[in-house]
């Protein structure tokens, strides 16, 4: 796994000049958040065809990308999402995911701090029930924590402001901390993740080299 931002840039422009072992890599540091994200659109029975997909557009146009670790992990978010919503729309259906909106309000919460939601977030139960917020606060605080986005990064995925983004992920984490609160299959599952991220002044930036061949599933 990569173990900060700077690497996860180096790998992605090692990609780029056709370093197969560079794009495992960053197949392999990505993918477990992306897939989460794509869960919260489509579902768990359908979330690694859709993230599949996902991963064969982003390894054809990785040549076009240009930016660091963060640009990329946005970029990947747009286009898990455009083809999570493709995927939506020729089912015809939303995803069954279990619950409603309506199970989470009203609930009083022990803590008035979303911390231990924040905590919580990479297991496959607390992904399951951000599934059950309402659509926009589920995908801000999967973005935004899970991905780890900034909150203009994010904005640009969903094409929103910042400012509503970090709006529908606060109240998204406060409705899942009041659910996890309520829920004693919650109880012994934290796994630490960052806070949310802020933009950073300054990032780097790198450009796009053309990689030498297109990469399958099986590369990665």
């Amino acid at each position: 796994m990569l173990g900060d931002d700077a690497e996860l840039t180096a790998a992605v422009l090692a990609a780029q000049h056709g370093d197969e072992t560079a794009f495992r890599a960053v197949y392999r540091t990505v993918h477990p958040r992306l897939l989460g994200y794509v869960r919260t659109l489509v579902g768990d029975f359908d979330a690694e065809d859709v993230t599949s997909e996902a991963w064969l557009q982003i390894a054809r146009d990785l040549e076009r990308f240009t930016g660091d670790a963060d640009r990329f992990r946005g970029w990947a978010a747009r286009i898990a999402r455009n083809r999570a919503l493709d995927h939506i729309r020729m089912r015809g259906r939303r995803p069954a995911v279990g619950g409603d909106e309506t199970e989470l309000t009203g609930r009083a919460a022990e803590s008035d701090t979303a911390g231990e939601a924040i905590e919580a977030l990479a297991t496959d139960h607390t992904l399951s029930l951000i599934a059950r917020l309402p659509q926009e606060q589920a995908e801000a605080v999967v973005l935004r924590v899970v991905v780890g986005l900034d909150a203009k990064t994010a904005a640009e995925t969903l094409g929103k402001r910042p400012g509503a983004v970090r709006t529908a992920a606060h109240r998204g984490l406060k409705k899942l901390a009041e659910l996890l609160g309520d829920d004693p299959d919650s109880a012994g599952v934290l796994d630490a993740l960052p806070p949310q991220r802020e933009p950073r002044e300054g990032a780097v930036t790198s450009a796009g080299v053309t990689h030498t061949r297109a990469r399958t599933q099986k590369d990665m």
